[in-house]
């Protein structure tokens, strides 16, 4: 367990019993996080929400114990490394140590657990809204504002469908995407998964982008076999589970071109998804005097301009 030893001086105005609980508060904000309002100091592992995190999230966690040699540890899941922390400033010792590192595996272990049972009921659910789907309207609006074709997508009500898979071709979640361009996904699982648009069976190439009409618009022009990560920082965790399903193919990462945005975040992401798995990488780029991100900006510019 990788730790850090830290140290905190007494508040004025606290009392015996709480001060040490007081300076550990004062410990825990001192790397940064929001130490949660109550802080139970009974050797037992507490989880509390990280500030900045999605609402009902609990990533970070704590534990404390008061006897002869206060101390305490904690963290978050999301970084790796503990931060322990002892009322005498006093080095933790060995068998402290083990029985945090103990606590916090139990704790993780736990945690990853409950996460798959979510991830696993919100699967269900997902399948059942996809099932509710039918053929969707081929002059559904935001169809027709993308200049794509439907592919594989299904419709309930006024939203399009959007199935979320992953390596494996299993369902986790779908994106709804209404009329006026908005989007939704429903609760669950989100990282790693993709929407593919064509054969999968031994595809010679294979391309990887974000938003599902670019990846219509790839298909169409282009015949490849798609997968659409959906954002910028899904890319790179779809392009390694890529790489091991499809080992064969040749993969080209298309890039959002974010140019007007500070740091290019699709180009910079993209680029980095490419350097990982060895991938090609493929960025559009507008003609003067015109405005767009993607492929599917790309292509109706093209187009615009055939048909003046």
């Amino acid at each position: 367990m990788n730790t850090r030893l830290l140290s905190t001086t007494a508040s004025h105005g606290s009392t015996a019993d709480d001060r040490p609980i007081e300076r550990f508060r004062e410990a825990i904000a001192s790397t940064g996080l929001v130490p949660p309002e109550h802080i139970e100091a009974d050797g037992r592992l507490h989880r509390f929400h990280v500030a900045g995190d999605k609402p009902g999230s609990r990533n970070g966690w704590y534990v404390l114990h008061l006897d002869r040699h206060t101390a305490g540890a904690f963290g978050t899941w999301k970084l790796w490394g503990t931060h322990t922390w002892s009322s005498d400033q006093t080095t933790i010792s060995a068998a402290q140590q083990r029985r945090f590192a103990r606590l916090v595996e139990a704790a993780r272990a736990k945690e990853q657990a409950e996460r798959q049972d979510e991830q696993a009921a919100r699967a269900v659910e997902a399948q059942q809204q996809w099932e509710l789907g039918s053929d969707p309207d081929r002059l559904h609006p935001y169809l027709v504002a993308k200049a794509v074709r439907a592919h594989a997508l299904r419709q309930h009500g006024v939203a399009l469908l959007v199935p979320l898979v992953d390596e494996h071709l299993r369902l986790w979640n779908v994106q709804r995407i209404f009329p006026d361009g908005s989007k939704l996904f429903h609760r669950g699982r989100a990282g790693g998964l993709f929407c593919p648009i064509g054969r999968l069976e031994q595809p010679g190439q294979l391309l990887i982008c974000e938003g599902w009409a670019t990846g219509s618009t790839l298909h169409d022009s282009a015949g490849h076999a798609v997968l659409c990560a959906m954002s910028a920082h899904n890319l790179v965790v779809v392009a390694r589970a890529a790489r091991a399903t499809w080992p064969d193919a040749e993969l080209t990462i298309c890039a959002d071109n974010d140019w007007g945005t500070p740091g290019n975040p699709g180009v910079t992401a993209a680029t980095s998804a490419a350097k990982t798995v060895g991938a090609r990488l493929a960025i559009p780029e507008f003609p003067d005097g015109t405005t767009g991100t993607d492929f599917n900006d790309l292509a109706r510019i093209l187009s615009e301009r055939r048909a003046a």
